[in-house]
């Protein structure tokens, strides 16, 4: 399965700083998850949903550039809210230009992740792998880097870096009971409530899950610099867009009724009220 993003940048606070929201992804059971029902039940019309941001950060070497490395750049996997992703995915693969030694990369554990220096943008696949409990179907998602600002007026800066990211919403639908018992007291998943007296079975451990420490990227060096995906943020941005919509509609009716030769509306239409 696999999606290229079609979201629509939006402004945020900081210069340097873009972001792309879109549209939830569905993660559909492969043939091999049907063929499974005997030895791991699922949970009919209940949906497990797995915020993720990935993107890059990229920094300009300033003295240190040369012509082939002018950049140091790290593209990356993370949760939302910076939580452990390690409890669904399981294998996070990298594709690079074919001009860097090995493009191929494949990171097997939390922090999904990996540092490279270059001088050229191009585009990344990221492959997400998920536990064999959660999804068989691997997921591929293309995220360009980009080291360069939209503003190329004046020098680049060493110490504040670029930074593109993309937001989305893993939804896995009739998950496993499994998958469920694992997950449904983790903060990186989102798990809906389920009906009284229903009984889980008891959870089972992951390899590799935090085998090398914390996977959360709460404390990561970078972190200061990932962009905020928070609910708030997200309902404000909603909001002013309805209120520019609102005014428009007011203003394209005004026209409209010159044009028509009626008075024009001393008020907006029904449903809508001046801010």
């Amino acid at each position: 399965m696999s999606i290229r993003k079609v979201g629509e940048t939006q402004p945020q606070p900081e210069e340097g700083g873009s972001a792309q929201t879109s549209q939830p992804i569905r993660i559909s059971k492969s043939a091999e998850d049907s063929d499974k029902k005997g030895t791991n039940r699922r949970l009919k019309d209940v949906e497990i949903c797995v915020p993720i941001v990935y993107g890059t950060i990229a920094f300009y070497l300033g003295r240190k550039a040369s012509e082939s490395q002018s950049h140091k750049w790290t593209v990356y996997v993370r949760g939302a809210t910076n939580e452990d992703l390690g409890v669904v995915v399981k294998r996070v693969i990298f594709q690079l230009h074919p001009s860097f030694n090995n493009p191929m990369r494949v990171v097997d554990s939390p922090p999904f992740e990996l540092t490279e220096c270059g001088w050229g943008e191009f585009e990344i696949s990221i492959s997400l792998f998920f536990h064999s409990d959660v999804c068989e179907r691997q997921l591929d998602l293309f995220h360009p880097l980009k080291l360069y600002t939209e503003d190329e007026s004046g020098p680049q800066s060493t110490k504040k870096p670029v930074v593109m990211e993309s937001y989305n919403e893993l939804v896995f639908p009739d998950p496993s009971e499994a998958f469920v018992a694992r997950v449904q007291n983790h903060p990186a998943v989102v798990v809906p409530r389920l009906p009284a007296g229903f009984n889980l079975p008891n959870p089972e451990s992951i390899d590799h899950v935090n085998e090398k420490g914390r996977g959360d990227t709460k404390d990561h060096p970078l972190s200061q610099w990932f962009l905020n995906f928070s609910e708030p943020d997200e309902l404000l941005k909603l909001a002013a867009a309805r209120q520019e919509v609102q005014a428009h509609i007011v203003n394209v009716r005004r026209k409209l009724s010159m044009l028509d030769g009626v008075p024009q509306l001393s008020k907006p239409p029904s449903g809508y009220e001046y801010t």
